[in-house]
C-alpha cells in the first residue's frame, strides 16, 4: 500500500502540523477535504437577493446561473442550485430548526443595525448548533479542532463580547433543541474560538475587474485546518465551488496541491492570504485573526527591511504584470543581480535558510493577472513522477506555463 503523503504530527512552538510522509512533487495534491459545516458570509439581507452581481446556493454556494433550477425554499426563501441541492440541505445544512433560526435573525437584522461579523457570527452559531442536531459526532471532531477560550474572561474583551451578544440574541430568537451538551454560554464561547482559527473563507468569483472581492461563504475543514502559515509555502489549496457538477463529486471539497518539490519530513505550509501582503500587513493579519506573530523565514529577513526595500522585492512582480507577464523584461539592475544564481539556490533545500529566494517565487509561483495575486502550482505529476511544467493559479483558475516566467 502506497505511503499516504502527509501526516499530522506536534512540532515544539507550532503545535499541531502536517509533514511529508514521503519525498513529494511539485503538483502533487496531498490532500482532499469536505467541510463538515458551511455557512454564508453575507449580511442577512442579502438571502433573497443579489450580493452585487451573484446569487449562491445556500447549500454549495456555487453561483446561480440563468441555467441553474433556481429553486427557493417556501419558508425562509433560501435559493437552492437545484432540488438535489435543496433535498441535501434539507437534511443537513437546512432542516426545519436551521430555517426557522434564519428567518427569525433576518428579522432581528432587519430592524436592529448590526456590524457584519456579528451577523457572520451568529450564522455560523445556527450551523454549529444545528450540526449538533444533526451529526453528534461531527459536532465533536469540531470541538476537537484548534481554538481555546482564555481562563482570563478579561483577556479578550472584544471576543467576550462578541460571545455574549449572539448567545443571548440565539437564546431569545431561535434557542436550539435539547442538545447532548446543552446550551449555554461556555459552550458558544468555546465554538466562536474554533471558528476563528479554523474557517476557511471561500471567495466570490475572480474578475479583473473586482479588486477587493468578498468572502461568499465559510467552511470548516477539518483536516486542512492542520496546515500551519507560512509566507512563501510549499503548498497552496484550490477549491472548485463553480465547477460543473458531475456524478459523485462535490463542488465544496478543497484540494491541498504541492508547488514544488519537497524532501520527506518537511512541514507543508499554506498562506493563509495572498503571498503578495508587505511584512507590516501580513503580521498584523496573522495576530488580529489568528492570535500568533510569524517568525518563517521570509518574516526574519523582512522584519528588518526599510520600505523602500520591500518595495523593490514587490516590483519583480509588478513589474511582469506592466509587462503583460511575459518574463523579466521589467526587472531593474538591482533585482537583476538579485536573480543571478538564485534558481539554484531554490533547489537546493538545505540553503534556503540562509538565502531566502523571494523573487523566485514571485517569478515563478504567484499569477500577474491583473487583481488577482493568486499562487501558481503545478498540475498533477506524471505517471514516471515527472513534475508538469503547466501551471495552474488557485485565485483566478487560469493557466501558464513554467517557461513562460
Amino acid at each position: 500500500m502506497e505511503t499516504p503523503a502527509v501526516g499530522m504530527t506536534e512540532i515544539q512552538g507550532r503545535g499541531r502540523a502536517m509533514v511529508a510522509l514521503r519525498p513529494l512533487k511539485g503538483g502533487e495534491i496531498v490532500l482532499r477535504d469536505s467541510p463538515i459545516l458551511l455557512y454564508s458570509a453575507l449580511p442577512f439581507h442579502s438571502d433573497n437577493h443579489h450580493h452585487g452581481s451573484n446569487t449562491y446556493c445556500s447549500n454549495c454556494f456555487t453561483t446561480i446561473t440563468p441555467q441553474s433550477q433556481n429553486v427557493s425554499c417556501s419558508s425562509c426563501g433560501c435559493r437552492f442550485c437545484t432540488l438535489a441541492c435543496q433535498s441535501t440541505a434539507s437534511a443537513t445544512s437546512h432542516t426545519p430548526w436551521a430555517c426557522q433560526a434564519l428567518i427569525r435573525l433576518r428579522n432581528y437584522f432587519s430592524g436592529h443595525r448590526q456590524p457584519l461579523d456579528l451577523q457572520i457570527q451568529a450564522r455560523f452559531l445556527v450551523s454549529a448548533y444545528n450540526l449538533a442536531l444533526i451529526s453528534p459526532s461531527k459536532f465533536q471532531t469540531l470541538l476537537s479542532l484548534q481554538g481555546s477560550v482564555d481562563s482570563d474572561s478579561n483577556s479578550d474583551s472584544d471576543s467576550n463580547s462578541s460571545a455574549n451578544f449572539t448567545h443571548s440574541l440565539i437564546s431569545s430568537v431561535c434557542p436550539p433543541p435539547p442538545l447532548e451538551l446543552g446550551f449555554d454560554l461556555e459552550l458558544t464561547r468555546v465554538l466562536l474560538a474554533k471558528d476563528k482559527l479554523n474557517a476557511f473563507g471561500l471567495m466570490e468569483p475572480f474578475s479583473e475587474q473586482n479588486e477587493d472581492r468578498s468572502v461568499r461563504s465559510y467552511g470548516i475543514y477539518p483536516v486542512a485546518s492542520f496546515f500551519n502559515h507560512d509566507c512563501l509555502p510549499n503548498a497552496c489549496r484550490f477549491d472548485y465551488l463553480d465547477a460543473a457538477k458531475t456524478s459523485g463529486s462535490s463542488n465544496t471539497e478543497m484540494t491541498i496541491r504541492m508547488i514544488h518539490d519537497v524532501p520527506q519530513g518537511r512541514e507543508i505550509c499554506v498562506s493563509y492570504f495572498p503571498v503578495n501582503l508587505k511584512y507590516p500587513e501580513r503580521q498584523k493579519r496573522l495576530s488580529d485573526d489568528y492570535g500568533f506573530v510569524c517568525d518563517c523565514d521570509r518574516c526574519k529577513v523582512e522584519a528588518g527591511w526599510s520600505e523602500s526595500e520591500e518595495d523593490g522585492v514587490n516590483m519583480v512582480h509588478m513589474d511582469n504584470e506592466d509587462e503583460g507577464g511575459d518574463g523579466e523584461a521589467g526587472m531593474d539592475e538591482e533585482i537583476d543581480e538579485q536573480m543571478e544564481g538564485e534558481d539554484d539556490v531554490m533547489m537546493k533545500e538545505e540553503e534556503e535558510d540562509d538565502c531566502f529566494p523571494h523573487a523566485y517565487f514571485f517569478l515563478n509561483y504567484m499569477c500577474d493577472r491583473k487583481n488577482c495575486w493568486g499562487t501558481l502550482a503545478p498540475l498533477a505529476p506524471s505517471a514516471n513522477g515527472i513534475t508538469s511544467g503547466r501551471m495552474e493559479c488557485n485565485v483566478c483558475g487560469g493557466f501558464k506555463d513554467l517557461d513562460q516566467v
